[in-house]
């Protein structure tokens, strides 16, 4: 429906008073001081004005002076029109004007106080059943609003709905509720009528009906469209109700990245394992994995202080200590020499004098590196080996000292006991074993090379292949914030990315495609998605954020999901940002990328 300027607009019809006491018999239908404090002259804000120009308080209908009107305007240029009539006994004595004006209600909004129950039960009881028929042949959306505290005589008023407390003088939830229901209504409680619960709460209720209709209208009016200009951008729509595309995220593959470590990482390994007895090698293994997986090879490899390494620390006079399973070489740690022209590093060499230890030694430091949860699983590779389930359960025992596990504990993977992911977090941004310091806008930030190379191909390739990167232990970053680079490393080591604002998950997104690491690239295309969609369209249409920004940065930095969704987003909420400065920029790649799409038509 246009307007008399041409512009939309849309028709809201309030019935009832938020106001314990409201109108009743013989009182005046509709005060204009109640209008001016009520819900809906409150959401409009400052905006709200009265019809005649020249009047300071909300004018009367023409034909029916029950209801108060007034208007303002919203999403830029659409006029919202609200009649507003607080009495009931209106339905009496004049229903045929009642029904000629909600003939024309694009939506009704059905106000009471909880505490008036009275006035609720002849709501309910005489008028519920003379609308329902009328607003269910009619189709139009109803907004059931239920105002004020309830009130507590032993305290100050209740806020709970399930309060029943105050049920005898005022309105329960489940009888607010079940009128809804009788409605087709949607059920709203609002305590108060702050900025809060009027703006964020019934405003994003409101504007989502409001431009549901707006879209209803635009799509029943074709005709008055072809007087537009040809380069005038005008809105698409989807065929079927609007639903957003999902966008979706690999699984994890921390574990087998960790693995990858310990089967192919030698290169990057700084500790070696003897066999007490032979003095064979059993395998290598990497200082900064253990000691953040295992408080025990912690203390074993760097000590109580990291300048205190003694040259043996075989505790063998504690028969039920864990330093009997373990001893470091007499003569402590030396120098790895790299031939290949890398940097040399501290080797560690640990004696492993347990026999049942020797024997499961690969198995012991995979369970590590995989997360040291999977429990079930080491037991089933222990028994396959030792083929002794005594030998079994006592080598459990001892690889339980390792990570800090009380033998009372059950060896099953829990959401509360397992550790997953979360085991490398202990070394993050710290210094302890730490071969590699990345120097961003001045801030230093410590790492170690074995970990990026197995979570980031593009770091496994600058540190191993023939780069400065491989043989330099300072690596300077460019065109990346300090923050944001701390937050990629993060995602590096803990397998988690949570994001404070859309424009630091853009940012750590722009990374992620740097340095080629796809899921965190998706893990940001998911946070984006999630702060947008739950903005109200006030706060959209307020926001500095530019969403036609976001579009283009997502397709120059291939995140397609995300382009795809914020495409769907943009067309979805067309009557937003189209009163965006950046939209008409904007207006011919969305034009091409819709027509090219079978799922999008214009409005001709």
């Amino acid at each position: 429906m246009l307007s008399a300027e041409g512009t939309m607009s849309v028709h809201i019809v309030a019935l009832g008073s938020e106001c314990p006491g409201g109108a009743g018999s013989g009182e005046e239908p509709t005060a204009p001081a109640q209008v001016q404090g009520g819900l809906l002259w409150s959401y409009l804000g400052h905006g709200a004005r009265e019809l005649d120009p020249t009047s300071t308080t909300p004018s009367r209908h023409p034909l029916n002076p029950a209801f108060m009107e007034y208007q303002s305007r919203v999403f830029g240029d659409v006029r919202v029109m609200v009649r507003d009539c607080s009495s009931w006994d209106l339905l009496d004595s004049d229903w045929a004007s009642v029904r000629s004006v909600l003939e024309q209600a694009d939506i009704v909004v059905i106000k009471y106080s909880v505490n008036d129950k009275l006035a609720f039960q002849q709501v309910r009881n005489g008028y519920a059943p003379r609308l329902r028929p009328l607003l269910r042949h009619w189709g139009m959306p109803v907004i059931l609003v239920a105002v004020g505290a309830r009130l507590n005589d032993e305290g100050p008023p209740c806020t709970c709905p399930l309060c029943a407390s105050d049920w005898s003088t005022c309105v329960p939830h489940g009888e607010g509720l079940q009128l809804s229901r009788d409605l087709g209504a949607t059920y709203l409680e609002l305590p108060s009528l702050n900025n809060f619960f009027v703006g964020r709460y019934f405003g994003s209720v409101l504007e989502y009906f409001m431009i549901q209709c707006l879209k209803q209208k635009a799509k029943e009016r074709p005709d008055k469209r072809r007087g537009h200009r040809f380069n005038e951008p005008r809105p698409p729509h989807l065929d079927q109700p609007a639903r957003l595309p999902p966008v979706r995220v690999e699984e994890s593959s921390f574990s087998q990245d960790l693995q990858w470590l310990l089967e192919r990482g030698v290169q990057f390994a700084d500790v070696v394992f003897y066999a007490g007895d032979s003095g064979k090698e059993l395998g290598w293994a990497h200082a900064a994995v253990l000691s953040a997986v295992s408080p025990y090879f912690k203390q074993l490899l760097v000590g109580r202080q990291a300048w205190e390494r003694p040259m043996s620390r075989c505790a063998c006079r504690e028969r039920d200590s864990p330093h009997s399973l373990l001893s470091t070489w007499d003569g402590g740690l030396d120098d790895l020499t790299r031939a290949d022209g890398h940097l040399p590093g501290q080797l560690s060499r640990l004696v492993v004098k347990d026999p049942l230890l020797c024997a499961c030694m690969w198995e012991t430091l995979m369970f590590l590196y995989r997360g040291a949860w999977e429990w079930e699983f080491l037991e089933e590779a222990l028994a396959e080996k030792l083929k002794n389930p005594l030998a079994v359960a006592q080598l459990l025992d001892r690889i339980r000292s390792f990570v800090g596990r009380e033998k009372s504990l059950r060896d099953t993977a829990t959401p509360r006991s397992q550790p997953g992911p979360q085991t490398l977090g202990n070394i993050f941004n710290s210094p302890l074993y730490s071969d590699v310091i990345f120097m961003v806008q001045g801030n230093v930030l410590p790492a170690h090379r074995a970990v990026l190379v197995a979570r980031c191909d593009v770091m496994a390739a600058m540190f191993s292949g023939k780069y400065a990167e491989a043989r330099s232990r300072v690596v300077p970053i460019h065109g990346v914030s300090s923050d944001t680079f701390l937050a990629f490393l993060e995602y590096l080591y803990t397998d988690t990315c949570c994001p404070a604002s859309v424009l630091q998950a853009m940012a750590v997104l722009v990374c992620a495609e740097m340095y080629q690491v796809k899921r965190l690239q998706h893990l940001c295309e998911v946070c984006v998605c999630a702060y947008l969609q739950s903005m109200p369209s006030r706060e959209l249409a307020s926001t500095s954020i530019s969403v036609i920004r976001l579009l283009r940065r997502a397709k120059c930095h291939n995140a397609d999901q995300l382009y795809v969704w914020l495409l769907h987003f943009i067309a979805n909420n067309y009557l937003i940002f189209s009163h965006k400065p950046d939209f008409l920029e904007l207006s011919g790649e969305l034009s091409e990328t819709i027509c090219n799409s079978g799922s999008y038509n214009y409005y001709k």
